[in-house]
Formats: structure tokens, C-alpha cells, sequence
């Protein structure tokens, strides 16, 4: 018994020792971030979208943080200085992510995309949570969270925290998570491959969520985390193949189950990849285990290891699904199916093949995909890799074919995901590639610089270039009005300049608290801003299936088609959901207008607006308060004279 002991504990140490380098990674990311972003706000910038200063000085930052990633990967290659070299390594990582969308957005509160379209209910979902820890759902009272928690819960309390609002809060914590998220796929890396290969690979796969998935930071973080996370969840099948029966493998089965809960805490599409990539891992290593044993009974390891991930993420993700899921089994089922899935555009129809693009992106991913065919039978990365890789493709096919039958599985919004397993790929081909060419020339030093020159003059072409592809998305961020009622552009504010003043009139005729009251109107950024409860979702695709948005809608439309006020407030009193205590209308030429919107998938774009028009004369009664603010007209139901 004491002979095994130091078998046992060994496992058990290098845990604890990859649980303290992920801690103390996320520390030194998360102050690395707060520093920079803490630093960009003391300087008064010009807007990104009418001066080049940002850019420029994005390009220094970045430059510089890649200048010592370069350092980190000689030191480790070298192994001279590693502890030292593996904090340069997470500083310098945090700092490229912090000065890469830190700095192109230092002149506004706002992030990536404003508070436009879907970045306005990501909005309203981080001020529902800052203003409550409770899992409410983001726009409907009296519902538990269905939309995944988990970013915007961490995102909300952080909030709290420092007494910053949630809209205030969405630009820094947004970027913060990215920069923790990276040097976090970092330290994972560095278990599962060389140090130094670990570096390059986390920075190649960083530069390509930035550029492609930043727009998104809840599921940015997953991203970058999947290359990683796929190779890990291989190693954790391949002992089953060989018959092996010792614990070799089961650590990383424990930690392909947390990163797979810790996806459906954070973005069920996500998850969805990845268990279905992590699916076709065990069939593969099943048939593999037959294959090489003749016997079906070498099929079970591979089983009980894919139940134990399946188990583990199950009691993960119950952290942020519980609330949701008891009340659906409690009695309480989902009246419509929902049509987050009913979205194909041009991107989601045929299949993405970036390997054949004529840029920096399409060449590495050209020798990522090169590098896993070549290396297929001969490489644990390339197999996993190379699996997720099919994988992707098979989930798009399948959206596809569900087209047919009216629906899709939003592959589209997996182009990153494809594109952060072939730059990871692609960063290990370069590797495999310069180490085949310097022996092919009896390894000449000359021939070694030109290489590396070639590989970091590439890695700052393309970082540089990252504030150009999200350029659009920069500049919404400075056109949109922020929760101060500004334009970061300087430039007339919108009507959200008034939100303020509209607050101020809700919460004077109704008292309380701002999430005691609900509030029915289309200008549904004013929930972003603040945390009342919305009677209706800015569109179906977003809103929880237990709201029933298309009868809501159907009511709201009857009401517009009343005759008095006495009708009104009966019918709202026969709902079966929370009548509305205010409505903010836009003021029309026939009367209060709100501007409401419904599927109509397949088309594309896969929303249509609409407007319904209340009669003046339906408010024309003691029992409702109107008051005009700017463009909007605020009715209260106070039951109090106006």
C-alpha cells in the first residue's frame, strides 16, 4: 500500500500545481487588463472613427507585447529563467488582448458594436444581473434565466462591486475576461504541449478570436479555450483505446467535463460543438478499441469515460440551469418552441473553406490544414484537432439539411471556432515546417532568422490589422448614445439622450425600485441602460420560451384596437403574466406608436418590423399619467389623476 502512494499522489500534486498556475495566470491577466484600461481612460484620445492616433498606438502596444512573447518563447525554448519567463508570457498575452481592444476603444464607454441589435440585450442581460445576483431572466419579470448566466453573473457582480453600472461595466469586464480567458488556454496549452510551442499557440489562436469572436466576449472566452480543450479531451479517450486500466488519462477526463459544464454556463452553442466534437472523439476511440482488441468489451472504458465528462458538465452547467430547468419540470413547460435557431444568412449556407482565402488568415489556415492531414496518423494534436475540425463541418451540414424542415443550428456563428482549430493547427505546422526546411539546409542559422523573421513579421501584420476587420463594429461603438446620454464621437447625441429624464418621470410616478415595475416598450435599449423589467423581448430569437412573445404580441396588438381606457385596464387585468405599470410609446402623427417585431425566417434578414398605433384617447382617464419626454410619450398606470 505504501509502494502505491507515491503513484497516487503525484497526480494529485500536478493538479494542484496547474490549479495554482491558473490562478495566479488569472491574476496577473486581470491586472495586467485593469492597469492598461485604468491607464487609456487618464488620456483624453480622439474617436477611432475620425483619427488614426488609436490605431497607431495600438500598433506599438502591440508590437511591444509581442516583443516579449517572443522573448517568453526564446527563454522557455532555452529553458533559461522558465518561471519568470511563463509570468512574461501571461503579462505579455493580457497585454496584447487589452491593447488590441483597449485602445481603438479608449475614447468611448461603449463596447465592441454599441448597444446596437444584439449587444443591446448582451447589455440588458449584465444590468439585470448587476443590479440582482438572483438567475431573473434578462428582459421578463417573474421568469428564471434561460439565457446561459454565466459570463454576465460573474460580469454583474464584478459590477456591484466597484458601484459601476452594468452598461459601464460591459467594455472593461468584457475585455478583462477575454485577457483572463487567453492566458487561462495558455496555462492549459503549456500542460498538453512544450512551453514554448504552448506560447505560440495560445497567441495564434488569441489573435484569431480577437479579430473574429470579440464581438461576442461570452463566447470569445469559450473559443479560445476549444483547441486546448479538444486536445485535452483526446488524451483523456486515447489510454481506453490501448486496453490501458491505470489513471493515466482520467485527469483529463475531469477537466474535459469542467470545460464542457463550463461552456453551458457560458454559451450553449458552444457547448453543443464541443460535445458533439468531444461525441465523435469517443466513437472514434471506440472503434479503435475494437479494432485493436477484437473484442466489443473494449468499447465500455471508452463509454464510462464519455459519462463521466457527460456527468461532470451536467452538474456544472445545473449552476446557472437549475433555476430553469425546476421550473419547467415543476409544471411550468415552454408554450412555444422558441426561433433562437430560425437565422441563415449567406454565411450559414454553404461551407466556410478560409484555406483557400488569399490572406494572412486563409495561409494559415492552409498549412493548419495541411499539417493535419500530413501529421494525422502520427500526432495527438493533429487527431484532436483534426477531429473538431470534422467535426464543425458536420454540424454545418446538419444545418443545412434542417433547413428543410424550417429550422438550422446557427452553424455560421462557428467560423470561429473552425478558424481558431486551424490557426492552432497552423501554429504548429509553422513550427513542424521551419524545423523540416533548417534541416533540409544542414540547419543554417541564416536560414533559421529568415524563418523566425517571417513568423513574427506575420503575427504583427495580422494583429495590426485586427482594429481594421472589426472597424464596423469600433465605430458603432462611437456613433451609438451611451448610458450618459453622449455619442463618444462627440457628435449630436440620439434619443436615448433622453433615457434619463424618462427614468426619472418612471420612477417618480411609480416609486420603488426600478425592478419592481414593467415596462412595455419598443425602445428596448432603455432596459439595457436600466433594470426594469420589459413586458415584451426586442425580438423572439432572444426572448425566453416560457414569456410566450408571440401571445404578448398578439395583445398588445388588441390593445391598440380598444375603445376606452376602462377596456384597457380590464384587459390587462385578465393577463395571464404581469400587466405592464408603464408604457414608453414614440410619439406618432395618429397617435402613441411602438415599433414591435416578429420572425419571419427563412427570409433573410429573418425579422420583420412592424408598427401598432394607440389612440390618444385610449390614455384619457385619471387612472393613467402621461407625461412627454423629448420623442417619447411615458404613460404610468398610477391610479391617481394627472
Amino acid at each position: 500500500m505504501l509502494a502505491d502512494t507515491p503513484v497516487a499522489v503525484a497526480p494529485l500534486r500536478r493538479a494542484v500545481s496547474t490549479l495554482v498556475q491558473f490562478v495566479c495566470a488569472a491574476l496577473v491577466a486581470a491586472l495586467v487588463a485593469a492597469v492598461g484600461l485604468f491607464a487609456f481612460d487618464r488620456v483624453q484620445w480622439p474617436a477611432f472613427n475620425s483619427s488614426n492616433v488609436t490605431q497607431a498606438v495600438t500598433t506599438v502596444m502591440q508590437f511591444a507585447a509581442l516583443a516579449v512573447l517572443g522573448l517568453s518563447i526564446y527563454l522557455l525554448r532555452r529553458r533559461r529563467w522558465v518561471t519568470g519567463a511563463r509570468v512574461l508570457s501571461w503579462a505579455a498575452l493580457s497585454g496584447l488582448v487589452t491593447a488590441t481592444l483597449g485602445m481603438p476603444l479608449a475614447a468611448t464607454r461603449l463596447y465592441l458594436h454599441g448597444i446596437s441589435v444584439d449587444q443591446e440585450f448582451r447589455t440588458q442581460f449584465l444590468t439585470r444581473l448587476t443590479d440582482s445576483a438572483a438567475l431573473r431572466d434578462m428582459n421578463y419579470a417573474d421568469l428564471p434565466s434561460f439565457y446561459p448566466a454565466g459570463w454576465f453573473w460573474i460580469g454583474g457582480r464584478v459590477a456591484n462591486l466597484l458601484g459601476m453600472d452594468g452598461w459601464e461595466a460591459f467594455k472593461p469586464y468584457a475585455i478583462g475576461s477575454l485577457a483572463v480567458a487567453a492566458v487561462v488556454a495558455l496555462v492549459l496549452w503549456s500542460e498538453l504541449v512544450r512551453s514554448d510551442l504552448a506560447v505560440l499557440a495560445a497567441t495564434a489562436t488569441t489573435l484569431v478570436v480577437l479579430a473574429y469572436g470579440s464581438p461576442e466576449p461570452y463566447g470569445a472566452v469559450i473559443a479560445v479555450l476549444v483547441a486546448p480543450a479538444l486536445v485535452l479531451a483526446w488524451g483523456g479517450f486515447l489510454p481506453a483505446t490501448r486496453g490501458g486500466r491505470g489513471r493515466q488519462g482520467w485527469g483529463a477526463v475531469v477537466g474535459t467535463g469542467l470545460f464542457l459544464g463550463l461552456a453551458a454556463t457560458f454559451y450553449t452553442l458552444y457547448l453543443g460543438i464541443a460535445a458533439f466534437a468531444v461525441t465523435v472523439m469517443a466513437v472514434v476511440a471506440a472503434y479503435l478499441a475494437r479494432r485493436a482488441t477484437g473484442s466489443w468489451r473494449a468499447v465500455l472504458p471508452v463509454l464510462v469515460r464519455l459519462v463521466v465528462m457527460a456527468s461532470i458538465a451536467v452538474l456544472v452547467a445545473l449552476i446557472v440551469w437549475a433555476p430553469f430547468v425546476f421550473d419547467v419540470l415543476g409544471g411550468n413547460p415552454p408554450s412555444e418552441s422558441g426561433t433562437a435557431t430560425h437565422y441563415l444568412p449567406d454565411a450559414g449556407a454553404r461551407l466556410p473553406l478560409p484555406m483557400f482565402h488569399m490572406s494572412l488568415i486563409g495561409l494559415l489556415s492552409l498549412l493548419g490544414t495541411v499539417w493535419l492531414v500530413g501529421r494525422a496518423s502520427s500526432s495527438h494534436r493533429a487527431q484532436a484537432l483534426g477531429l473538431g475540425v470534422i467535426a464543425v463541418y458536420l454540424w454545418y451540414l446538419a444545418s443545412m439539411a434542417l433547413t428543410a424542415v424550417g429550422n438550422t443550428l446557427l452553424a455560421f456563428r462557428l467560423e470561429v471556432i473552425l478558424l481558431v482549430l486551424l490557426a492552432a493547427a497552423g501554429a504548429f505546422a509553422f513550427v513542424d515546417f521551419s524545423r523540416w526546411i533548417s534541416l533540409a539546409t544542414s540547419e543554417n542559422p541564416r536560414v533559421r532568422r529568415v524563418l523566425v523573421a517571417v513568423g513574427a513579421l506575420g503575427a504583427l501584420a495580422f494583429a495590426q490589422n485586427i482594429p481594421q476587420v472589426l472597424a464596423g463594429e469600433i465605430t458603432v461603438a462611437y456613433t451609438d448614445t451611451d448610458g450618459s446620454g453622449e455619442r463618444a464621437d462627440q457628435r449630436p447625441a440620439g434619443a436615448a439622450s433622453y433615457y434619463a429624464e424618462v427614468d426619472d418621470v418612471l420612477l417618480s410616478q411609480l416609486g420603488g425600485e426600478r425592478d419592481d415595475h414593467v415596462v412595455l416598450t419598443a425602445d428596448t435599449s432603455f432596459l439595457a441602460y436600466y433594470p426594469y423589467f420589459g413586458f415584451q423581448a426586442l425580438t423572439s430569437h432572444y426572448a425566453n420560451p416560457l414569456a410566450e412573445f408571440s401571445a404578448r404580441a398578439a395583445a398588445i396588438e388588441e390593445w391598440s384596437e380598444l375603445s376606452s381606457p376602462g377596456e384597457l385596464l380590464a384587459a390587462w387585468e385578465e393577463l395571464p403574466w404581469r400587466a405592464p405599470d408603464a408604457v414608453v410609446f414614440r410619439q406618432g402623427a395618429e397617435g402613441y406608436t411602438l415599433r414591435l417585431a416578429e420572425d419571419v425566417y427563412p427570409n433573410d434578414p429573418n425579422v420583420r418590423r412592424y408598427t401598432v398605433t394607440f389612440p390618444k384617447e385610449l390614455f384619457d382617464d385619471p387612472r393613467f399619467t402621461v407625461t412627454e419626454v423629448g420623442p417619447f410619450v411615458i404613460v404610468t398606470a398610477t391610479g391617481e389623476p394627472a
